[in-house]
């Protein structure tokens, strides 16, 4: 298993990559959040890679998918960048996922209004940084019990919300 997290000096820097390893994006810093979302376009849209050609995994078993959240200007894409295909639900959406097209892994989810850009936890190696909360439970499959051992909550909560705005804050500030 590679290693994704290194630093140099006191700023983190953690890599993901496609299950082939044709494209690599590095991280600079903490994540704004670390979640798994269970809204219906999540799954729909991690049900849909998951049945391109040998698409790895993107939905975790109880139907969510976990996300690190990173402003826009602390993501690089180090590597092939052009094997990056935009993979849409629809047109007008103001989400949009990235996929690499080498080998059809989900690398990141952009919220096109938004400052930060959303990726994929599975394409880090296991010493990524922990799922600190659930959110958009309300549309989680009826089957998936959730447990308790980190926060649940129905819609995008105060404390996601907290840790958005306190990121955006940072950037104009240039921190």
């Amino acid at each position: 298993m590679r290693k994704s997290r290194w630093t140099i000096g006191s700023l983190q820097i953690l890599t993901d990559g496609c299950a082939c390893g044709h494209v690599i994006f590095e991280a600079r810093g903490a994540p704004i959040v670390c979640a798994s979302c269970y809204c219906n376009s999540c799954q729909t849209a991690g049900r849909h890679i998951e049945q391109l050609p040998s698409a790895p995994t993107v939905l975790d078993a109880d139907g969510g998918t976990s996300y690190l959240l990173y402003r826009r200007d602390r993501i690089a894409c180090t590597k092939g960048s052009e094997h990056l295909q935009e993979f849409g639900l629809t047109l007008d959406s103001p989400t949009r996922r990235m996929v690499a097209c080498c080998c059809n892994s989900a690398m990141l989810l952009e919220f096109t209004k938004g400052h930060w850009l959303t990726l994929y936890r599975r394409r880090f190696p296991s010493d990524a940084p922990p799922i600190e909360m659930r959110v958009m439970t309300r549309d989680r499959p009826q089957a998936a019990q959730l447990s308790d051992d980190i926060p649940n909550y129905k819609t995008h909560n105060g404390k996601f919300m907290w840790k958005l705005l306190s990121a955006r804050i940072a950037m104009l500030f240039g921190r």
